[in-house]
């Protein structure tokens, strides 16, 4: 994060059905392609890097998010991250969240 990233930390809305297949088909979270955030609906013009973190529970090591810095067809740069276990189950779609937003 530098200066001009403003921190978010919200869940955002992707498009059903609109996902990365080829990542999915990795195991991994597919990006959405489009999604809203504030009832504003964004699409995703570029990825720009993509990274992972890990995490230590109860001594074994797990991965926790898939991170992905992308610019949208509107010009913001955002990162996004997908949590592998949401914080809660009852919401699946939490599982999406905004991190920072550089206008």
């Amino acid at each position: 994060m530098n200066d001009s990233d403003e921190f978010v930390s919200e869940p955002i809305e992707p498009r059903p059905g609109r996902f990365d297949a080829a990542a999915m088909a990795r195991g991994e979270p597919g990006l959405p392609a489009d999604f809203t955030w504030r009832g504003r609906p964004y699409t995703v013009g570029r990825l720009l890097a993509t990274w992972k973190t890990s995490g230590l529970d109860a001594g074994d090591l797990y991965l926790r998010r898939h991170w992905y810095r992308i610019q949208t067809t509107t010009g913001e740069q955002m990162v996004l991250y997908c949590e592998r276990h949401p914080r809660n189950r009852g919401k699946p779609k939490a599982r999406w969240w905004l991190y920072t937003i550089r206008r």
